[in-house]
């Protein structure tokens, strides 16, 4: 039997900056592939359907192909199902937990009580941008000063930062190299129709996959393609003058200077 005392280890794998596949989402992705449904596994697992869905979001968004396909139920449920990519990456990170545990039995019991969970620590970089899209590097357009870099995040889905030579670089930019963009949900803009006129560089279609209204604000979840979803936070009003609802065709507007790239 374990006790407090007994030295444990959570294995967490992470792909650059940001994003995280610990054993809470590999739970979570357990108990959708048995139940076939979000808010299910939700329940099972203890936690919020907001919680779980906003997880299975940043799965999708950490991988170059969707972990999980879903159809938005809200919490009356919509069909669930990990993908063939979902189900290989679980099955890796229970190898590698299996074989973490062992390692750390056999620490234990060649540390011989001593204080070993002073031993280890682990860095890991945080930020406070909701929105964090793995992909690589498709072109880098020089400037005199800034430059252009060009981000695909699927088949069909780019995204545009302006970045200064200096930063191109230092972060070593180039054709192929994997990377993260980092964008704030409140620098994202949604509008409706098509043919629009706007000087954001990045216009990104999708479709609204989930909304979320507060006291004053309204968080959308746009499915922009290749199992991505981008976060937008925009006002309540805003939300109602749009008659924002799932399922809504909408562009997505994020000027490339509020684009950051993040690589390992």
């Amino acid at each position: 039997m374990s006790t407090d005392s007994d030295l444990s280890a959570a294995l967490t794998l992470r792909r650059g900056a940001m994003g995280r596949v610990g054993l809470d989402r590999i739970a979570l992705v357990e108990a959708i592939a048995e139940l076939g449904s979000i808010s299910a596994a939700a329940a099972r697992l203890g936690l919020s359907y907001r919680g779980a869905w906003d997880a299975v979001q940043a799965l999708n968004n950490l991988f170059d192909g969707p972990m999980i396909e879903a159809q938005p139920g809200g919490r009356a449920g919509g069909a669930a199902v990990v993908t063939p990519k979902g189900k290989a990456a679980v099955a890796a990170f229970r190898r590698v937990q299996a074989e973490v545990d062992a390692a750390m039995a056999k620490l234990e019991n060649t540390l011989a009580g001593e204080p070993a969970r002073d031993l280890f620590w682990s860095l890991g970089m945080r930020t406070s941008a909701r929105n964090a899209l793995r992909g690589a590097i498709a072109r880098v357009t020089p400037g005199e000063v800034n430059s252009e870099v060009t981000l695909k995040l699927a088949d069909g889905v780019e995204i545009t930062a302006i970045l200064t030579k200096r930063s191109i670089e230092d972060l070593e930019l180039a054709p192929g190299k994997p990377a993260i963009a980092l964008i704030k949900s409140s620098f994202v803009i949604l509008a409706k129709g098509e043919n629009l006129k706007t000087s954001a560089r990045n216009q990104i279609p999708g479709v609204v996959s989930g909304r979320t209204d507060g006291a004053v604000n309204c968080e959308a979840g746009v499915d922009i393609g290749g199992g991505k979803t981008l976060t937008a936070t925009i006002t309540l009003e805003s939300a109602n003058a749009l008659e924002l609802t799932v399922g809504d065709k909408v562009t997505a507007l994020v000027k490339a200077p509020h684009v950051i790239l993040a690589v390992e």
